[in-house]
């Protein structure tokens, strides 16, 4: 039986391989691209529909949750833009390129 939370993770899983690179690092290897698979909205749409209906969902509750599940993506995508922006600042912020030296040694 197919739960909320395995849509939930599939929902994620689908953002996060787009948002991370590992669909680009993929789409390097196999020197193609792959139009469905990288756009996380696509690719959250047609995991969870094909999911959900070859779970036995009927199918009006498998498109629904499938467009819910590609909405959310968009918004997954941009929490996770944001905490990029928020990683990188404070990354910068404690690792200055100012305190560090050619030898690579920090030097206060």
């Amino acid at each position: 039986m197919l739960t909320l939370y395995d849509i939930t993770m599939l929902t994620f899983s689908c953002v996060a391989a787009n948002h991370l690179g590992l669909v680009a690092a993929i789409e390097r290897v196999l020197k193609r691209s792959i139009p469905v698979v990288n756009c996380p909205k696509c690719f959250t749409f047609w995991a969870v529909l094909f999911t959900t209906a070859f779970s036995g969902w009927n199918i009006v509750s498998a498109l629904s949750v499938s467009f819910l599940c590609a909405y959310l993506s968009l918004w997954i995508q941009l929490l996770m833009a944001f905490l990029d922006r928020k990683y990188n600042h404070l990354y910068d912020t404690i690792f200055s390129t100012d305190n560090i030296t050619d030898d690579g040694a920090e030097h206060s």
